[in-house]
């Protein structure tokens, strides 16, 4: 005898549109930090400036970091993200590693062959993710109990500080700082602190390089099958969202969004959409065509507008802009989730939350649901 089991978020989805939270990075700004409030006492003697590596708060800072979650919480997100966009031990190298350009070198594979085998990285990776990512559970529980809906906790999945696909060298195109299996490897360490700290759903987000990303699905893939959960059905969903520039082009990979969708649909994710990027009116044209193209749930959560250092949070556009544009979105019916990334704060979440009540979400075939939402269990 068998019991089908399916996905909460599916069950959500199909009656409503799934609210995203907005930008930590952001709302981080609201609290006033200072260089020596994001060393603490643990990185007070690092060489090199920290506050820009927003994911160390959540070893530092929990407190904040938990703060902010709430925020996102009671604004309306039903999917908080974790504080993780660059909690890989490639990225943190930017803030505690040399770099070996400042002294006549440059950064190779074998360079990056050291960060991915540096204990201290690896190490340091893991605990930001599975720290973060209680701490996000943490709050999405209590909040959830307090409340009697349920929300998911999305384990973000950045996009790295290097590329597969283009060479920083004009004179050897085929030059590549990086190697896919290094990549591949950072990303495995990633998706498995992240599943260890209680995420719900994986996110691989901001995607300007497509190949990337590829290294990000194989090593998801990788992890599910070496820990055994895709025998058991403990899978995680996958949401895979891209960021566009002006012609729609997933930035140094130059994709189109057709062959972006061809180039990860194989990962057969829960979801695919749009995210950072230009802000919801550029973003507008690339959103249709995804929607038109993609048999799977579609996401959207843009910055919130084009960066303005004279704004109080860094972007153009306020909450009721937002609540717009993701209202003629969904009112369109182009969107499953809904959000915003860079410039959003609990109170554009709030507006969004509100704007989208009672909208109904895109159609999704009754073949898609049933890919995405259930898995079969004996009992």
């Amino acid at each position: 005898m068998t019991e089908t089991y399916k996905n909460p978020l599916q069950q959500v989805i199909e009656s409503r549109i799934a609210i995203i939270d907005g930008a930590t990075g952001t709302t981080i700004r609201d609290y006033g930090m200072k260089e020596a409030d994001i060393r603490g006492s643990r990185f007070a003697d690092a060489k090199k400036d920290l506050l820009n590596n927003g994911d160390l708060f959540s070893l530092t800072r929990p407190e904040l970091i938990g703060d902010i979650h709430r925020r996102f919480l009671e604004a309306g997100a039903d999917i908080i993200e974790t504080n993780t966009f660059g909690a890989t031990s490639i990225s943190q190298s930017e803030f505690f590693v040399d770099d070996p350009r400042e002294h006549g070198g440059r950064k190779d594979p074998e360079f990056y062959q050291k960060i991915i085998d540096d204990k201290f990285l690896v190490d340091l990776a893991w605990e930001i993710n599975e720290k973060s990512a209680q701490k996000a559970r943490e709050w999405a529980d209590r909040v959830g109990n307090e409340t009697g809906r349920q929300r998911f906790v999305a384990g973000a999945i950045g996009p790295l500080t290097v590329s597969l696909s283009n060479s920083p060298d004009a004179d050897d195109a085929g030059f590549r700082v990086v190697t896919f299996d290094q990549v591949k490897t950072a990303y495995k360490q990633q998706a498995r602190a992240l599943i260890a700290g209680g995420a719900d759903l994986l996110l691989v987000e901001t995607i300007f390089d497509s190949l990337n990303a590829k290294a990000a699905l194989v090593a998801i893939r990788e992890v599910f099958d070496e820990d055994g959960l895709t025998a058991s059905g403990g899978e995680l969903p996958l949401i895979i969202s891209a960021a566009v520039g002006r012609g729609g082009e997933t930035m140094i990979s130059a994709q189109t969004i057709e062959a972006f969708w061809t180039a990860v649909r194989h990962a057969k994710p829960f979801s695919v959409g749009l995210n950072c990027s230009l802000g919801p009116d550029l973003m507008a044209p690339f959103l249709r065509e995804l929607s038109e193209k993609v048999d799977v749930a579609v996401s959207c959560y843009p910055n919130a507008g084009l960066p303005n250092p004279l704004s109080a949070t860094g972007f153009d556009l306020g909450p009721a802009d937002m609540a717009r544009y993701l209202s003629e979105f969904a009112r369109e019916g182009l969107v499953n989730l809904a959000g915003g990334c860079c410039g959003n704060t609990p109170e554009h979440i709030a507006a969004i939350a509100k704007a989208l009540e009672g909208v109904a979400p895109r159609k999704l075939s009754e073949a898609t649901a049933a890919e995405n939402c259930c898995v079969e269990s004996a009992v």
